[in-house]
């Protein structure tokens, strides 16, 4: 009886083993893909809803995009708040908690009308992250430079990352400022908004700092990957700086939104022959 029974047994043994083994294999495979991809684990809308939140400020382009191309994308969805100026426009938006704050915000020439400068920011106090929450805040801005601008920064004696970014913080406070507070929604907008323009110039001066601390890291800007620099409250953080012509753009991400930063290969800029601001701090 014994001999009858063992084969089937052992074939019911291997069987089994077999199974046991292709379900392991199945699970360590899942779980390799986990470790070697983390970003797999982040909140895939992460990617969307900044898509959509930016889309005003992806489709502008400097030189080339009009005020008549830019009013009708600005401000469209329900939970922004639209203020504008002669020369500058801007949307601010908050979400029904109040975990997530954004705006876009663009300026235009005097009398050409055409786009010289454009901004976006989202700080999001609850981005999903595997199985917690964390801060994130991302900061995106491309400026033209006119004449006057480039003699300036040829002038100066400072590294030219941490002029040209002290130019973006001083653009931003000024065309904020443009925005007309005569009513009640373009007090509203522009209160939150001056807020957020602190929060912005505080995390530019915290990279200043950290460039003139360490000037050596000033040519790495440009790479595609930034430099990585440490917030106070956000912790964690890259910021990449590049130009094209007489156009610069600067992207920064900080906390929880670090593990998305991607680059854009160069500034959305009208394809036109200009001088080339410097980034590399060699001109001393």
């Amino acid at each position: 009886m014994s001999s009858t029974f063992g084969v089937p047994g052992e074939q019911f043994g291997a069987r089994t083993l077999h199974y046991v083994s292709l379900a392991l294999a199945c699970l360590f495979c899942i779980c390799g893909c986990s470790l070697t991809y983390p970003q797999a684990w982040i909140q895939p809308k992460d990617h969307l809803y900044d898509k959509e939140l930016s889309a005003a400020y992806d489709q502008t382009r400097i030189k080339k995009s009009l005020t008549l191309d830019v009013l009708p994308r600005i401000g469209q969805s329900k939970n922004e708040l639209l203020s504008q100026s002669e020369s500058v426009v801007a949307s601010l938006g908050q979400s029904k908690e109040g975990y997530k704050t954004w705006f876009t915000m663009v300026a235009f020439h005097e009398y050409e009308l055409s786009v010289i400068r454009k901004y976006f920011f989202v700080v999001d106090e609850k981005v999903e992250k595997r199985f917690t929450f964390g801060r994130g805040f991302r900061f995106d801005c491309e400026m033209l430079l006119d004449e006057e601008e480039l003699k300036k920064l040829g002038d100066t004696k400072e590294l030219g990352e941490v002029a040209l970014l002290k130019r973006i913080g001083e653009n931003l406070s000024r065309d904020s400022r443009e925005l007309d507070g005569g009513t009640e929604v373009s007090r509203s907008t522009e209160g939150r908004l001056d807020v957020n323009v602190l929060l912005i110039k505080q995390v530019l001066d915290a990279i200043i700092r950290g460039l003139e601390r360490s000037p050596v890291l000033a040519p790495r800007i440009t790479d595609p990957n930034g430099i990585g620099f440490d917030h106070i409250n956000f912790g964690e953080g890259k910021v990449r700086m590049w130009a094209e012509g007489n156009v610069v753009a600067v992207k920064i991400k900080l906390g929880a939104f670090l593990p998305t930063f991607h680059e854009l290969a160069a500034p959305a800029v009208a394809p036109q022959r200009q001088v080339q601001p410097e980034l590399s701090g060699a001109r001393r």
